[in-house]
Order: C-alpha cells, then sequence, then structure tokens
C-alpha cells in the first residue's frame, strides 16, 4: 500500500548575501559563523525566533558534515526552513579531529563519552542547552549528519542516549565498520550490539529515542546497503518491529519513500534522484548538498515533532459551558470537563465572594465528568446575598491539570449602582513594553471596558473573567505612570495608576554599539551584522552575575562581551572617561559628571585621564582597568601589539594568543600605557 502525505508549510526562499566574509540570510533568526564553543573553534549556528510546538523552548539540531565539505556549504542547505518552522536551533560544527579527506574519524580512536569528538559534541550539545538566551528544551536535542558525520552522529547518539532524544543518519556507513567498508561493498555490522555496548550504562535511555536512517537512491559512492542495516540495527536496539505500509513524502516535484516501525520509533527514508549529498529541497546547493530531493532537515524536524519520547504532551482537561444559577439562595453550577489524551479523574470547584473586590474564600466543592459527554454538576450551600465567583479547575488520570475557568453570579437583590472596582494593580517590563494587569469586578455585572493610557497611546485591555490585562511598546525611557479606567454600561468608571521604570536602550549602527564599547569586533560584530546589517538596533545593559553584557532587543545572538556594569546603562551613571562621552549627550563624560567644577577635563593631577573633581583616586596612583575583548581589539585600541601572528600585551610584553577576532583576552590596565594580562587585583 502506498500513503500519501504533503509536507504542511511552503518552503521559504534562501537569498544569500556574500561579504567580508559573512552571509546575510533572508530569514527571522540569523547565523552565526565561526563560534567556538564545546570544544570546537568552528561552529555555525542559526537560532530562530520561533520556539517549538512541543515541550518547553526550543529544539536543537546538530548536522555533521561529510568527507571533503566545509561547513559553509550548509549556510545553502535550506537549513533555516527547518530552524523556523520548527522552532529548531541548528549547529554545524567543524570537527576537530579530522581523519582522510577530512572526515569525521568514525573508524579510529576510542569510542567514548571522554574522548575526541564524541566529548565535544556531547559538552557542544550540553553547552548550547544551558544557554537560556537561547531557550533550548534539553528533552529535544538531536544530532545528525552525512556520510562519515552521519556514523559520527549515529555512535554519540549510542554513547550519549541520555543527550540526544533522536538522530538522523544519512548515507553512514553502520557504526564500527573500517574506512575500506565506507568506499568499497558493504560490510556486515551487528549494530544492534555495537550500539548497546556503546551505551554501557546509559542504555536505558534508548526506551524514549528515536531514529531516522537516510539514503539518496543514486548515491554510487556509500553502499545502498547500510540503509537497512542501520534502519534494523537501531530497532534492534529499541526493540520494535517494521509496519507494513511505505509512505510516499512529497515536497513540491520532490520526493521520498518512508517506511516506518513501531511507534514511530525508526523511520528509513530513501530519496528519489539524491546522489550521495545531504538532500536540501528545493534550491539546495553546494558540495554534497542537492537540491534534487526533499529538505532532510524539515523532514527531521516534522519526525522529530511527531514522534519525540521525551516530552510530556499530556494537557489537563478543558471546561467549557461553564455556568452558575441561582437557585433558592444558592447556586447550581454545571459545565463540560474533557480531556483530549485520557479522561478526567477530578473536578474541583472554589466558590468566592467577590463584593469586595478581592475574593473571599467562601467552600469547595468536588464533582464528576460524565465519562460519555464529560457533563458535570454541583449545588453550592445556602449562600448570604453577595456577588461570588466560581472557579473551575479539572485534574486527568495522569494528574494533569487544565486551566482554570471562572464565572460570576449574583444571590439576591441586584444592589445600586456603582462604579467597577479596580484591585491588584501591577506592571512587569520587558524592553521597552510594559503589561499592566489587575482585579476588576462589577458588582452589577455590566462592565463595559477597562481602558489603560500608557504613554504611548490607549489600550483596551483584555478581561477574562475578574482579571484584565493590557500591553503598551514604544515607551519612553525613564519612569512611566498609566492610568486604568474601568467603565460600565451606566457610564459609571472609577481610576487607579500605577508607575514603572522603563531602560529605553541605546539605539544606532553597529559602529555605533561598537564605538560606545556595547560589542566588539570580536564579539558581538558577527552576530549583530547578521541580523541588522547597517541598520540601526536597540541594546540593552543586562546583569550577568556580577558582571554585565549588552543585548540587542529581539536578537540574543547580538550581545557584546562580559564587562564591567554601567551602572544604568547611560547618563550621569556612566564611567567618567576624560574626551568621552559615553552617554551621547554631547558633553565629555568628565565634564558631565562634574557640572561644579569649572574646566573639569584640565584638573588631572595624577594623570590618569579623569577630571581630579570626580577622581576617587589618590594622586600618584592609576585605578586599574580591565579589558575584556578580542586579540585583534586589543592591538587596534592600542592596547597590545602583534607579532609573528601572535599578540602582546602592551607594557608587560604578555603572550595573549593568535592575532584575530576570535580569541577573547582580559587586560588589566595597571599603569599609564601597561598593561597585563588577567584581571585587577
Amino acid at each position: 500500500m502506498i500513503n500519501t502525505r504533503t509536507w504542511r508549510g511552503a518552503i521559504r526562499s534562501l537569498s544569500l548575501v556574500v561579504g567580508a566574509s559573512l552571509a546575510v540570510a533572508s530569514h527571522a533568526g540569523s547565523w552565526q559563523q565561526g563560534v567556538s564553543v564545546g570544544g570546537f573553534s568552528n561552529v555555525n549556528i542559526y537560532t530562530p525566533d520561533t520556539s517549538s510546538s512541543i515541550g518547553d523552548g526550543k529544539a536543537l539540531l546538530i548536522v555533521l558534515h561529510g568527507c571533503a565539505q566545509p561547513i559553509n556549504n550548509y549556510l545553502t542547505a535550506n537549513l533555516e526552513d527547518a530552524a523556523e518552522e520548527f522552532g529548531m536551533v541548528v549547529a554545524v560544527p567543524d570537527a576537530v579531529n579530522k581523519a582522510g579527506f577530512s572526515c569525521w574519524s568514525y573508524w579510529q580512536g576510542t569510542k567514548s563519552r571522554s574522548a575526541g569528538d564524541y566529548k565535544n559534541l556531547i559538552s557542544l550539545a550540553n553547552t548550547l542547552s544551558a544557554d537560556s538566551g537561547r531557550n533550548i528544551d534539553p528533552d529535544q536535542v538531536y544530532i545528525a549528519g552525512l556520510s562519515s558525520g552521519a556514523s559520527f552522529a549515529n555512535t554519540t547518539a549510542c554513547l550519549a542516549p541520555d543527550v540526544f532524544a533522536g538522530m538522523g543518519i544519512s548515507a553512514g556507513p553502520s557504526i564500527g565498520t573500517s574506512s575500506n567498508g565506507a568506499l568499497g561493498p558493504c560490510e556486515q555490522a551487528d549494530v544492534t550490539a555495537r550500539c548497546n555496548s556503546y551505551a554501557g550504562s546509559y542504555a536505558s535511555h534508548f526506551d524514549t529515542q528515536i531514529a531516522s536512517i537516510a539514503h539518496g537512491r543514486d548515491d554510487t559512492t556509500v553502499n545502498l546497503c547500510y540503509n537497512e542495516q542501520n534502519a534494523n540495527g537501531m530497532a534492534g536496539v529499541y526493540g520494535v518491529s517494521q509496519l507494513p505500509d511505505t509512505n510516499a513524502i512529497a515536497e513540491g516535484s520532490r520526493n521520498a519513500d518512508e517506511n516506518l516501525w513501531q511507534d514511530g520509533r525508526v523511520s528509513m527514508l530513501w530519496f528519489n534522484n539524491v546522489d550521495h549529498s545531504w538532500s536540501g529541497g528545493e534550491g539546495a546547493s553546494g558540495g554534497y548538498i542537492s537540491g534534487n530531493g526533499i529538505n532532510y532537515a524539515r523532514y527531521l524536524g516534522q519526525y522529530f515533532l511527531d514522534n519525540n519520547q521525551r516530552v510530556d504532551r499530556n494537557s489537563g482537561p478543558e471546561i467549557s459551558n461553564l455556568s452558575a444559577t441561582e437557585t433558592s439562595g444558592l447556586l447550581a453550577i454545571s459545565g463540560t470537563a474533557l480531556d483530549a489524551e485520557g479522561n478526567v479523574a477530578s473536578i474541583d470547584i472554589t466558590v468566592s465572594n467577590i463584593d469586595t473586590g478581592t475574593p473571599e474564600f467562601v467552600e469547595t466543592l468536588s464533582a464528576q465528568a460524565s465519562p460519555a459527554d464529560g457533563y458535570f454538576s454541583a449545588n453550592s450551600s445556602s449562600l448570604e446575598d453577595g456577588l461570588y465567583q466560581i472557579d473551575v479547575v479539572a485534574t486527568d488520570n495522569e494528574g494533569a491539570q487544565g486551566d482554570t475557568a471562572s464565572v460570576t453570579s449574583r444571590i439576591g437583590p441586584e444592589p445600586p449602582a456603582a462604579a467597577p472596582m479596580l484591585s491588584d494593580i501591577a506592571a512587569s517590563v520587558s524592553g521597552q513594553c510594559a503589561t499592566v494587569s489587575g482585579t476588576v469586578v462589577d458588582t452589577n455585572q455590566n462592565l463595559q471596558n477597562v481602558v489603560v493610557a500608557f504613554a504611548s497611546g490607549n489600550i483596551n485591555a483584555e478581561v477574562f473573567g475578574n482579571s484584565f490585562s493590557a500591553e503598551g511598546c514604544d515607551l519612553p525611557g525613564g519612569e512611566n505612570t498609566v492610568t486604568i479606567t474601568a467603565t460600565d454600561s451606566t457610564d459609571l468608571s472609577s481610576q487607579a495608576s500605577v508607575s514603572f521604570d522603563i531602560d529605553a536602550g541605546q539605539t544606532g549602527d553597529y559602529n555605533f554599539h561598537i564605538n560606545a564599547g556595547h560589542i566588539t569586533w570580536g564579539e558581538g560584530y558577527s552576530a549583530c551584522y547578521l541580523a541588522f546589517g547597517t541598520s540601526p538596533f536597540t541594546m540593552r545593559e543586562v546583569t550577568a552575575g556580577e558582571q554585565c553584557q549588552w543585548v540587542a532587543d529581539g536578537e540574543s545572538s547580538c550581545a557584546g562581551p562580559l564587562q564591567s556594569c554601567s551602572t544604568g546603562g547611560g547618563g550621569d551613571d556612566e564611567p567618567v572617561d576624560n574626551d568621552i562621552d559615553n552617554d551621547n549627550d554631547g558633553v565629555d563624560d568628565a565634564v558631565d559628571n562634574c557640572p561644579n567644577v569649572a574646566n573639569a577635563d584640565q584638573q588631572d593631577n595624577d594623570g590618569d585621564g579623569i577630571g581630579n573633581a570626580c577622581d576617587s583616586t589618590p594622586d600618584g596612583e592609576v585605578a586599574c582597568t580591565e579589558y575584556t575583548a578580542s586579540n585583534y581589539n586589543h592591538v587596534t585600541a592600542g592596547r597590545a601589539t602583534t607579532s609573528g601572528g601572535y599578540t602582546y600585551a602592551l607594557g608587560s610584553g604578555d603572550n595573549l594568543g593568535l592575532y584575530n577576532i576570535f580569541v577573547t583576552t582580559t587586560l588589566a590596565e595597571t599603569g599609564a600605557d601597561y598593561y597585563e594580562q588577567g584581571n585587577c587585583p
């Protein structure tokens, strides 16, 4: 039987503009190139704006290149499409311990979690997962590869099934085979036994791992036998049986044939019209990158999304049709509770009096949902006259609790007309946006609207039961005060207010931020240029332990080095420095911070470049200042010199290592034009 499955969503087009060794993609996210992370000195990383539709955060897919294949080839392999569609960070590392024709050395060395590039890949996965700025869900970490990269990825996933929830193995020789087996006749391998032996004490994690095995039908380099050998081998590891049907995977005019094993634990894919290449879909190009087949990265995104065994997919029951009606001095409460994955185990009902605007607990009731249609009902005790709020939450058979549903109802006669009551007003700030929330109670139950007056304009708040929320953006820096007005249908209204501070950040192009010290040529520039080009963007100073870091709005990869905090990101709290205007107010800092001292710039008795009136360092001493930047930036700033490809600190002559933008060091200025490697005393 042949089934047909068509991919959801259209392939996004990819246009690359190459200049100054940088590629700018036409996607919402961005590539970072040449990143040093996890034991690798050269990793290309794409971080999408989207998140995975399952789990908590983004997924992570590590892709390993093939032999004689530079990692930059994957910049034109349409990986961005998969990244954006499935909320998946993509990392493409350049192997450190290469063999043969720049291959991943899957046939050499010790196969151990603590050896060579196996160790580096585990470190790469864990380091990226621990990076809060990327928001990666550790239950959605995957590894894939082509050819030698495929075999190395398979081995790594067997060594660390606790780290990798799934794998994508394309045109890879079976694990444990020799280098001769890649280019010659099929080399038989007991993939199941080898994978289990690699895992050792971690083998229990195979219970929740999945594997996609793929091969181009036109591959004349690596024997086609490995596709079935690898698929059957991983099926043996997982203890699952193959299903009978073959599925046709269609992506426009490109297609592939798919076989699945029980519960989607193993997938075997045959790319039609693809040779020994990574199948990148329409528009893909580059060495060992094929545009003739479907986009394998998108296939993996969907396969992992559908079959991940580690993400908790259970959602709590949903309450609908909730009502509460007065009947002889009590409330008759009813509704529907349904659970998509199982059944409703319990329903808890809380009754509160809200005459004062603040809920006052009265009682808790229990109910049971009908197995047939989910209907439930319960009666309150006899209640005094007043306005009541009824909150209902249901729990399923696996202990997952759904969202609370609420309704209000009155016992007794309608009270005199009164304005709505506002309480519990709060504001939360994110960048130049603020969300104002609170409680609104209308004893006459005729609330018409809640309007929040931000400096940038009035916003009609969303009202859920007795709660409201409104977001205002593009707010001015400094203290903001907003007024909240609640109005009923008779035009009676009440007001409340709340104040908060907005950090407007600093806005300019990448040259502005480099000159301001927010980013450096060695740290931040590349990612910022990829994200914004020459357009202005806003950066804000955020705390990072005892230091600070400047981070761009909406693009966490555009960030500068860790450095001393400026205690506010601008204004009179900026560090004082002669002839420098850190807060961009047109006045040199020495004068700006000493407004009551005439000619403060010239009052520098101890020669440290700081106006004496603002200088806390005793005369005759020079304060120590730290600079963390790339060796390239140290040289261009005059803090170091270069000779023979190495960098030397000015004054002390300390060897800082290679002269390039990817090596970052810290220098301590302990005297005039005297720099030492390391931190200040």
